[in-house]
């Protein structure tokens, strides 16, 4: 065994080396991915935009068929449109769609502040990931300037 005690200090700086690297290629590769996750947690929110913009075109054109239904309805009856019981119940339906439209938008927003969210705290974990990296490459560089000090002392 007294062949390998001169070579110990060369393959225990080879094998730091090689830890040092991979425990940098981890932290980087760890980062990546969670920015890749804020990245996605962004994208939802263009499609949350789309999907309300195509909700709302729906409903518009649902509330335009029940006013029309309910003028029909209000003409069949013998009323007069526009006026009495018929304008109020236009206008309680104009609101109560508006205050739906107002819902859709708030869940909407909540939605987006949520993505935003969970984006920004996937982009903490990646720094924090890269630098228990950075500690783990200390560590090594650390454990074999202790271990060469051993061997030589």
């Amino acid at each position: 065994m007294s062949f390998i005690a001169p070579a110990a200090p060369y393959i225990a700086a080879g094998s730091a080396i090689m830890g040092y690297q991979q425990a940098g290629q981890i932290g980087k590769f760890n980062q990546s991915v969670a920015n890749r996750n804020a990245v996605i947690k962004e994208q939802q929110n263009e499609i949350l935009d789309s999907k309300l913009d195509l909700e709302l075109e729906r409903f518009d054109r649902e509330l335009a068929q029940l006013i029309s239904t309910q003028k029909v309805a209000t003409a069949s009856s013998g009323a007069v449109i526009g006026s009495g019981t018929a304008q109020n119940i236009k206008i309680s339906t104009l609101y109560n769609a508006e205050v739906d439209k107002d819902i859709a938008n708030y869940n909407n927003e909540i939605a987006k502040s949520r993505n935003i969210e969970a984006a920004n705290f996937s982009r903490i974990q990646g720094q924090i990931a890269k630098q228990r990296a950075k500690m783990e490459q200390i560590k090594i560089v650390s454990d074999v300037g202790t271990s060469l000090l051993r061997m030589n002392g």
